[in-house]
């Protein structure tokens, strides 16, 4: 069997489609049949990314028909790298939630597993995919499911959090578009690379347009301020496994959305100063939010904003330092907060409650869950010699370069706030007196698993960072090289 990066969604979707009748032929299907389907993304994602980093891009042409006519996909360095955490990381959630939706009914396993299999896959068609027209599909099918996984529980908040995220969804698939609207009228093609090669022709008023078009609503599924009021309702009512899901993959795949046109279709010059600037407010209002908050996992979902902030803050400083910190950053993000939801989440299932003032002293009921807790908050503070501290050390480097010192120190006082917030719930965990005897749930055996692994990553890529460092490089330089991609596929036979 030939691999291709066809199977990165075709399996995942088809599977989805086919759990309803597994489920007749055997009762455990919904829980087994999507981690041996995720298992085989991982094992694929490892063979076409070495086939890449090795070789070059692998294409795939759909049907027969041939850029700029047909739809292709794409695995650059850049987009390899990223499916590849992506693989990963939806494996990894689905280990830790195994057993965690044992408190779910039959039936609502098979409907959580549909969707979370639906999401996926769409998250790597926006990773994968070589034409705009697929790009906003891709992003449906993210956005449908993501919808419905927050309004899972089906209660009131639930409801809410998902009733905002289907405006402001509606609203990006509304802007989008009319973005990519815009662009067809003026390049008469929807494939990215033709689209890029044209573009330097169409009138500059048009183009600016279309660019606030797809900014604003590639923005909205990227948690860009002011765009992103729906992203802590929905991080807080999914499911825990889902809210790890969000932060690890939809984050992951809406950002590589907002790069991979920004810089692609446009121009980084084009941006770079619109990145800078909203990605340091993104940072700045979520990381005041998460200070004030008194919820866990909306302390978590604020904290995951201001960390997609900074990613676009280096992706617009543009050089390939900060590129590669952002890269590494992204990495890090959706190891590192899928562990503190994870961990977080067993908190909250023990106190039965999401307030940060009953974590008070439960190291002594779940100290291993707190370990892992604590060294995730010391990872994403960019503590050495975890891994978050590369990423931010090579940002500032960045920024440095293109002598960019009042950025730096604005992103060095907004860690101060980070650091702040982070370390006061440590100190209830650890220093503070307990207020009550919680309920003693451990973690099952495969949910210690998945978190063992991602904190083990955490530490091994903190003390070897060249074991990545090497990938990066080259996915980073691929970005910035728009005339490799644009001959790459329009020169595909």
């Amino acid at each position: 069997m030939v691999i291709s990066p066809i199977h990165y969604i075709f399996v995942p979707l088809a599977t989805a489609f086919l759990i309803p009748l597994l489920q007749k032929l055997y009762k455990d299907a919904a829980r087994v049949v999507p981690g041996l389907v995720l298992f085989y993304n991982l094992v694929i994602s490892v063979i076409l990314f070495r086939r890449v980093m090795q070789h070059g891009t692998v294409t795939e042409i759909i049907a027969g028909w041939r850029p700029p006519f047909g739809i292709n996909l794409i695995m650059t360095p850049f987009s390899a790298t990223l499916a590849s955490l992506v693989s990963f990381m939806a494996f990894a959630v689905w280990l830790y939630g195994f057993r965690f939706k044992r408190v779910l009914k039959g039936g609502e396993v098979m409907y959580y597993e549909i969707l979370q299999l639906m999401m996926i896959a769409g998250a790597l068609g926006i990773i994968l995919t070589g034409d705009l027209f697929n790009l906003f599909v891709f992003i449906e099918i993210t956005g449908i499911t993501a919808i419905s996984l927050v309004a899972f529980y089906r209660d009131r908040h639930g409801a809410e959090a998902g009733f905002k995220y289907m405006l402001l969804g509606s609203l990006a698939s509304s802007f989008l578009l009319l973005g990519i609207l815009l662009i067809y009228t003026q390049t008469g093609t929807l494939n990215m690379a033709q689209i890029a090669q044209k573009m330097p022709a169409v009138d500059s008023g048009v183009k600016v347009i279309a660019l606030i078009f797809i900014l604003i609503a590639l923005g909205i599924e990227a948690e860009m301020f002011p765009l992103n009021s729906w992203a802590p309702d929905a991080y807080s009512q999914a499911p825990s496994p889902t809210s790890a899901t969000f932060a690890s993959v939809l984050a992951v795949a809406a950002l590589y959305a907002l790069i991979r046109v920004g810089y692609t279709l446009f121009d980084a010059r084009m941006i770079s100063g619109f990145l800078i600037v909203m990605g340091f407010l993104t940072m700045l209002i979520a990381e005041m939010a998460a200070f004030s908050q008194t919820d866990l996992k909306r302390m978590l979902a604020y904290s995951s904003i201001g960390q997609m902030g900074l990613a676009m803050v280096a992706f617009g400083i543009g050089n390939e330092t900060a590129i590669f910190g952002a890269l590494f950053l992204m990495i890090n993000h959706a190891v590192i907060k899928a562990l503190l939801f994870m961990s977080g989440s067993y908190f909250i299932y023990n106190l039965q409650t999401k307030k940060m003032d009953a974590l008070n002293g439960i190291h002594k009921r779940l100290p291993y869950v707190s370990f892992l807790f604590s060294l995730g908050v010391l990872a994403i503070i960019g503590f050495p010699p975890f891994s978050g501290f590369w990423s931010k050390l090579y940002i500032l480097y960045g920024a440095a370069n293109k002598n960019m010192l009042l950025l730096i120190i604005g992103i060095l006082s907004i860690t101060l706030i980070e650091m702040t917030y982070y370390l006061r719930v440590i100190g209830r965990i650890y220093f503070a007196k307990e207020k009550s005897e919680p309920a003693s749930h451990k973690p099952s055996v495969n949910a210690l698993v998945a978190m063992t692994a991602l904190a083990l990553v955490i530490i091994i890529l903190g003390i070897y960072p060249d074991l990545i460092s090497g990938y990066l490089h080259q996915a980073g330089r691929f970005l910035l090289d728009k005339q490799a991609y644009i001959q790459t596929v329009l020169s595909m036979r």
